[in-house]
């Protein structure tokens, strides 16, 4: 018998996997915990806004100054006053949640950092199978647009040796046309942020109609100018120019560091580099679905080692102080992602959503927002603007 049959550890690996979408958390809670020697082991998974982890019971534990928290923030594993041990539960990037382990003894079994990977895994192939995650993440009922774009959405984040990616929507409950949507490749990464007209569920379709076109097309194997034109002629095509679409799309050259662009509207891109963050312009071209034939001209640049990129929908950049009047874009926003300059992308994310709600000084925002961040390693030599 090898070491690993006698601690266990192919019985948690085989139980897990086998167990049903909808009895996992039981299942791992309960052989998990028997493999560290101690009481049933928790799942927390963070609601919709990133603001507490939840249990399947309904439980709730603020993300802010707790070990749960800071176990999810920071990505490492945290001790508890009361012997939880808490490991973070993610896949490429993308946090799921956190695992609470009671430990008796004085340090965790060998390998369990292994069980919480495969469990994380196990967790995103679930959530495709039943309801339940979905339900423990809600803290409120999501209005019919906002279920309309989380179904839409990718993982909200995203890591590889080249780039690290994060998104938010805000406010997360009852989004309306805001979007994001991303896909990795072997040699590159294609980001769009996606701003449709109106309000409620008539911005969700049309946002959703844009999004699907694009990534038919990307799907495809088409560039960005030919995801552009499809996503235009298919929003034409229903709306007939009444509603359209604003959207900023980037496609990421590994090798290179070289950005192709398109800029179709609102979305605005910041680049901080060392100490400094500032916006990165290009010609204005029309958003999709305004004319149906619009021919779309892409635009590059190029990005460096350490550089962080953060864009913006208009509901951030043009959002109004209620008391003095002022644009969150004009020295908030610049100043909010210098003050991310030492944080990992979720969490730069996170500064800039906070700062975003705080500008309204308790009041509700008046548009739907998107940020998202991506940090660029790379792997070749850039050059260029």
């Amino acid at each position: 018998m090898s070491a690993d049959e006698r601690d266990g550890f192919p019985e948690v690996m085989r139980a897990i996997w086998e167990a049903r979408p909808h009895e996992l958390l039981v299942v791992a809670g309960r052989v998990v915990g028997r493999f560290a020697g101690g009481g049933d082991a928790r799942v927390l998974l963070p609601d919709y806004r990133q603001a507490v982890l939840v249990a399947a019971d309904g439980d709730a534990t603020a993300i802010a100054n707790t070990a749960a928290g800071r176990a999810f923030a920071s990505q490492r594993a945290v001790w508890d006053d009361a012997g939880i041990f808490y490991l973070p539960l993610t896949v490429q990037g993308d946090r799921i949640g956190v695992l609470g382990v009671p430990l008796p003894g004085e340090g965790p079994p060998d390998r369990l950092d292994e069980v919480a990977d495969v469990l994380a895994r196990a967790l995103r192939l679930a959530d495709g199978g039943t309801d339940l995650y979905r339900r423990i993440r809600r803290r409120s009922r999501l209005t019919v647009a906002a279920e309309m774009q989380w179904d839409l959405l990718p993982a909200s984040a995203f890591e590889a040796a080249e780039i690290a990616f994060a998104g938010r929507l805000e406010p997360a409950y009852a989004v309306w046309g805001d979007h994001f949507d991303w896909a990795a490749s072997a040699n590159g990464f294609t980001l769009s942020v996606t701003n449709g007209m109106g309000t409620g569920t008539e911005a969700a379709a049309l946002t959703h109609l844009a999004v699907s076109a694009l990534r038919n097309a990307r799907r495809s194997g088409d560039g960005i100018a030919e995801q552009a034109t499809l996503a235009d002629q298919s929003v034409y095509g229903r709306y007939r120019g009444e509603l359209h679409v604003s959207t900023l799309l980037l496609d990421f050259d590994y090798a290179t560091g070289r950005v192709r662009t398109i800029d179709a509207g609102s979305p605005r891109i910041y680049r901080l580099r060392g100490t400094s963050a500032r916006q990165i312009g290009f010609d204005a071209q029309l958003p999709l679905g305004m004319f149906g034939d619009t021919r779309y001209t892409v635009e590059e640049f190029a990005v460096e080692p350490g550089d962080r990129l953060v864009v913006v929908s208009d509901g951030v950049h043009t959002a109004r102080s209620p008391s003095t009047g002022e644009e969150f874009g004009g020295t908030r926003l610049p100043g909010a992602l210098r003050d991310t300059r030492l944080q990992a992308a979720p969490e730069a994310v996170g500064t800039v959503i906070r700062e975003y709600v705080d500008f309204y000084e308790g009041g509700e925002p008046s548009d739907d927002a998107v940020v998202v961040c991506v940090d660029w390693t790379g792997r070749g030599v850039t050059g260029g603007a």
